[in-house]
């Protein structure tokens, strides 16, 4: 004596419209009826779905158990694969772990890297924006560099360059660009890669170098951007086909 479709779902542990759909998708074998009509399973149909459903379980999908067949090998092959897959989703699992940590620690804000929450209240929307994007190109060791930029640079010179207004004066630009000159100058000491950052970036320098200067345009304004043109100038260095052009 077997069991109904209804029976054969609590004892696999599932619902009468799983099985149903299993038969659909060709998964299970339908089952020999009685008299009376009602389909009859018997335990290679329980063996079957107990079956499906570890596989579910793991993370198959129900179109790989249909191709997975009963060969051993196929079942092996498609295993191998998804505790591949499985690896590769449990790292990114834990890295995210890891940030979050960071970020429930630190209380940084969701708009800056995860490390640069002891200097985010001094950064503006738009130096917050740039960061952001900047992690996207340069690696961890460039980024570290960065925050330690910030964090030696003057408050003041900050303050005075985040609220330079559009229509600043050329007294104001040129002694601004002065001050910053010989920051830069000093980080390019202290961080040799600033001047070939080719090492430290993570894409195609050309498209570093265009998606830097396409976010320097957009979030800072003319005055702001000649400031950092003529301090380049200063350096000796050419502003062409740079950020601030």
């Amino acid at each position: 004596m077997g069991w109904s479709t209804r029976e054969l779902a609590e004892m696999a542990g599932t619902t009468v419209n799983t099985i149903r759909h299993y038969h659909r998708i060709g998964l299970l074998d339908e089952p020999e009826r009685r008299s009376n009509g009602y389909k009859q399973y018997r335990s290679w149909h329980l063996a079957r779905v107990i079956q499906i459903r570890r596989l579910r379980e793991l993370g198959v999908p129900l179109t790989q158990v249909e191709q997975m067949g009963d060969r051993p090998g196929n079942v092996t092959d498609a295993l191998r694969v998804l505790d591949a897959e499985l690896a590769v989703s449990i790292e990114r699992l834990q890295r995210a772990r890891a940030e979050l940590a960071v970020l429930l620690h630190d209380r940084t804000p969701i708009d800056v890297p995860t490390d640069f929450g002891s200097v985010a209240e001094r950064l503006t929307p738009a130096d917050r924006a740039v960061l952001a994007i900047s992690s996207r190109f340069y690696d961890e060791k460039a980024m570290g560099d960065l925050k330690s930029m910030i964090e030696a640079e003057p408050t003041d010179l900050d303050e005075e360059i985040n609220t330079l207004s559009p229509d600043a004066s050329e007294d104001v630009r040129q002694r601004l660009a002065e001050q910053v000159a010989r920051i830069i100058a000093q980080h390019q000491r202290d961080f040799p890669w600033m001047k070939d950052p080719g090492p430290r970036l993570t894409m195609v320098r050309a498209e570093a170098v265009k998606t830097a200067a396409q976010s320097v345009n957009d979030l800072y304004n003319e005055a702001q951007r000649d400031v950092l043109r003529r301090a380049i100038l200063l350096l000796g260095e050419d502003p062409s086909g740079g950020p601030w052009a």
